[in-house]
């Protein structure tokens, strides 16, 4: 062969390695089709086929296939077990429950504060709230008229939407109401002085004290406290509304209207609870002491204001003078010029 030919393959057929490898592969199939074929013979052994695997099972809780017992309510369950039958930290982590948590505790806390600031009895003064003053209005219900100028006043917070009237009652007792009313001084006016302390009785008291019986005792004001005095009473301006139109009326005014009040004259701590107030009470005051109203009336000086005009002693002046008077237990007064005077006393 021609050196330079030695690279080619021979003509006819392919090289010496995959003329062998092609052997190799045909006696490979021609063993199987000996094994596995018709032809193969009584000694050949077959191949065993493997069936295929069995489907997996799922592992089945032992709670799950057994039945359920109904529980027995008597049984003792541990306060740990109750306790721990509950996913605690999962449950209170929740943002659904959270969120319910946190509206539960805002409602309790509005409603006790609702409660706290106009729903609560407040049994007598000391009871009241320092926050409460010239911020709250008590609502309630006159059950006595001590003064011209004080009554006594059970306090019925919400009024008749609370049930005050219908589904709650008002008492009317002596003894029920021992310890539960507020003693109210009406403010920025002061009226006759009645007879007490073994001391006489102003002129016009026993006016100005039926009047304001007939216009509160027994009605539902509304007080707009400012302060509690050194009497233990609640110092107040009142409303009470009245008939036909039920209009709410200035208790207080409407005595100075009449005559049967003067404007407090302290030199301090007089209350009438703001400028405007003072000043309608001072022109109302003046306006009735010029038509000669009540107990101005003896300014007038008698017929058609002809005659001896007198002097008008003012419910302040009057306590002054009687804080001069000595008083003996017969009930007779000894004033400072040595004259005596019989008094009665009120119980």
């Amino acid at each position: 062969m021609p050196w330079g030919l030695w690279s080619y393959p021979p003509p006819g057929g392919t090289d010496d390695a995959s003329s062998s490898a092609s052997k190799i592969k045909d006696n490979e199939n021609n063993k199987q089709n000996k094994t596995s074929g018709p032809e193969a013979g009584a000694d050949a052994v077959a191949t065993p086929v493997q069936p295929p695997p069995p489907p997996r099972q799922q592992k089945i809780p032992l709670d799950y296939m057994r039945p359920e017992k109904p529980r027995d309510p008597n049984a003792h369950i541990s306060w740990n077990d109750s306790l721990n039958a509950i996913p605690w930290s999962e449950r209170l982590l929740k943002p659904s429950d959270l969120l319910y948590q946190g509206t539960v505790i805002v409602g309790a806390i509005a409603l006790y504060g609702l409660y706290r600031s106009h729903l609560r009895r407040i049994p007598m003064a000391g009871n009241i709230d320092q926050s409460f003053y010239r911020r709250r209005k008590l609502l309630g219900k006159v059950t006595s008229v001590g003064d011209g100028d004080n009554f006594r006043m059970f306090h019925t917070p919400g009024g008749r939407l609370a049930g005050w009237g219908w589904l709650r009652k008002v008492p009317t007792g002596k003894q029920e109401l021992k310890g539960r009313t507020l003693s109210v001084r009406l403010a920025g006016v002061d009226a006759p002085e009645t007879a007490h302390f073994g001391r006489p009785a102003q002129p016009f008291s026993a006016e100005a004290l039926t009047f304001l019986r007939d216009y509160v005792l027994g009605k539902r004001v509304r007080a707009h406290i400012y302060r509690k005095d050194q009497y233990d009473r609640v110092v107040a301006t009142v409303y009470v509304r009245k008939a036909p139109f039920f209009l709410k009326k200035d208790v207080g005014l409407e005595m100075l209207k009449r005559g049967l009040a003067t404007t407090y004259e302290a030199k301090t701590g007089a209350e009438f609870g703001g400028d405007k107030t003072k000043e309608k009470y001072l022109a109302t005051e003046a306006a009735a002491r010029k038509r000669g109203k009540g107990l101005w009336s003896a300014e007038t000086g008698g017929f058609f204001g002809f005659g001896k005009k007198k002097d008008i002693e003012s419910p302040r002046a009057f306590k002054e003078r009687m804080k001069t008077v000595d008083v003996k237990p017969s009930g007779t007064v000894k004033t400072p010029n040595g004259k005596t005077s019989s008094t009665k006393v009120s119980k």
